[in-house]
């Protein structure tokens, strides 16, 4: 028995707890539900207070757009009220304009019907003015008949015959000052004859291009020449003054620019800065100087290799760097220098057959266009440019002359100087010299001579040096003396507005009247 009391106390002790359990449990959770009802409630509340504010502000924004769309409108309406009352300004405008030059045609009208009548008036009195002029010279007439015993048509023939011998004298006077004339330029004429037909020489001329093509070692190189950002690329053709063109040309790049000597030095300097492998912008900037340098005296030295090959010395050393400077410039696609030298060996030749000093030929010759040479800043033609240059440098008279006369810039004073101006028109105008194919070639002159032959009175059209000239020769019955100039004139600017060709033209218009009769 007593050992079954502590196992009754310990049932009665768990039953009890767990009664004890049980009630304080069932009130915590009665209490639990409370505050969840009250926490929701208050959530509830706050979510209404939540959309009721929500709800103002939406309603403000509301508000608020449709103030600013009513602004906008209100705007663009008065926008266009305003453009349509300056378009009915501008149309009353145009109508008042309208009204002025109404009135003034008006006015016009009536000062020309006021016109019209004081000239038919004018008319009236000269006609019978005339008429007693006419009565008068009858009068005369007739007593001029009775004192001198002649009657009007021996008068007439007399009056011919004297006007006749007086044109035969003047005539023969002018057939003599032009005997005398051609006397006195006959030798200087012969040797434009003779330096035409000439064309002994002929050398190969390199076309300039306006593109010069860089072969890279990888596609990788283009990355590494623009740079980060750009930088290198920007700085390369700031320091060379030409374009970069990077495209999808495997392994290449363009190097665009219109001055040789410009592109040469980006050429050059792109070359080196590959195969050093530092291309950063101060690095660009030493390389693309340091070529400058070294094409300049590249240039100095060109120079004084074509002076020693003409056989020419005593030159001034500012000379000797622009005919160097001629390798890197180019004429209508004709290499300068070689150019130069052309016209300085055809001169020479000319010089010889004819009598010159063929030294003094050459010398001029490769000097003729020197003036292309030198700074843009310098205005002028290039002629006159080469021949302040001449006798800047103590060049002689006939060496200036020469260069500045060439283009008929300035008048020549030696034969000298027509050789050069001969020779530099054949080693320029001749096909293939320049960049022009011989079917352009002939077309042009093919043109230039349908042009001249559209004209009325034209009867044949000759195209002579190469198109340089134009013969062109005219029916003397239709067209006199006057007229042959006004043809001229017309021709030229005809030829201006409808063709494209280097340097000039000349237009010649030959009037000869010739009469022939049988001695039988």
């Amino acid at each position: 028995m007593e050992s079954i009391m502590p196992i009754i106390l310990s049932v009665l002790g768990l039953a009890f707890g767990f009664g004890v359990g049980y009630f304080v449990n069932n009130k915590t959770a009665t209490r639990l539900i409370t505050d969840a009802e009250n926490r929701a409630k208050t959530l509830l509340e706050d979510a209404d207070k939540e959309a009721e504010t929500i709800k103002k502000d939406r309603l403000i924004e509301i508000k608020d757009e449709w103030y600013k769309k009513k602004q906008e409108y209100d705007t663009h309406v008065q926008s266009k009220k305003d453009k349509l009352q300056a378009h009915e300004k501008q149309v009353k405008t145009r109508e008042e304009g309208i009204n002025k030059k109404v009135e003034l045609i008006n006015r016009k009208e009536k000062q020309l019907q006021q016109m019209d009548k004081e000239l038919t008036d004018k008319k009236d009195e000269f006609d019978a003015k005339f008429q007693q002029i006419e009565h008068l010279v009858h009068e005369q007439t007739q007593k001029l008949e009775r004192i001198t015993g002649m009657s009007r048509e021996d008068a007439k023939k007399f009056l011919i015959e004297n006007m006749t011998n007086e044109a035969k004298t003047e005539a023969a006077q002018i057939v003599k000052d032009i005997r005398d004339e051609a006397k006195e330029n006959g030798k200087r004429e012969a040797q434009k004859i003779i330096v035409q037909a000439i064309q002994r020489t002929a050398s190969d001329h390199s076309v300039e291009t306006t593109v010069s093509v860089v072969n890279l070692a990888s596609e990788d190189m283009k990355g590494r020449i623009i740079g980060r950002e750009g930088r290198n690329i920007r700085a390369f053709e700031s320091a060379t003054g030409i374009d970069l063109i990077i495209d999808d040309t495997p392994e290449a790049v363009l190097i665009s620019g219109f001055d040789p000597f410009r592109r040469e030095v980006a050429r050059i300097a792109l070359e080196r800065l590959m195969s050093d492998g530092r291309i950063h912008p101060t690095r660009i900037e030493e390389i693309v100087e340091k070529t400058t340098k070294e094409l300049e005296e590249e240039m100095r030295m060109v120079g004084e290799n074509s002076l020693l090959e003409l056989g020419i010395h005593g030159v001034h050393n500012e000379l000797v760097k622009l005919v160097g400077r001629m390798k890197y410039r180019s004429s209508y696609g004709q290499n300068l220098l070689h150019h130069s030298m052309e016209v300085a060996y055809l001169a020479s030749v000319m010089a010889t057959e004819i009598g010159l000093d063929p030294i003094l030929a050459k010398r001029a010759g490769l000097l003729h266009d020197m003036g292309k040479c030198v700074d843009k800043s310098i205005e002028g033609p290039h002629a006159l440019i080469g021949f302040d240059l001449a006798k800047k440098y103590h060049e002689s008279q006939l060496i200036a002359n020469a260069i500045g006369a060439h283009h008929d810039d300035i008048p020549m004073e030696s034969p000298i100087a027509a050789l050069i101006q001969a020779a530099d028109s054949i080693s320029g105008a001749r096909p293939g010299a320049r960049r022009e194919s011989l079917e352009s070639y002939i077309k042009r002159l093919e043109n230039l001579e349908a042009i001249a032959h559209s004209f009325e009175g034209v009867s044949k059209t000759f195209a002579i040096q190469a198109g340089r000239e134009i013969r062109v020769i005219v029916e003397p019955e239709r067209i006199n003396d006057l007229l042959a100039d006004t043809l001229a004139h017309d021709i030229a600017n005809r030829i201006e507005n409808e063709m494209e060709y280097p340097g000039q033209i000349r237009v010649t218009v030959v009037r000869e009247r010739r009469s022939s009769a049988l001695a039988k």
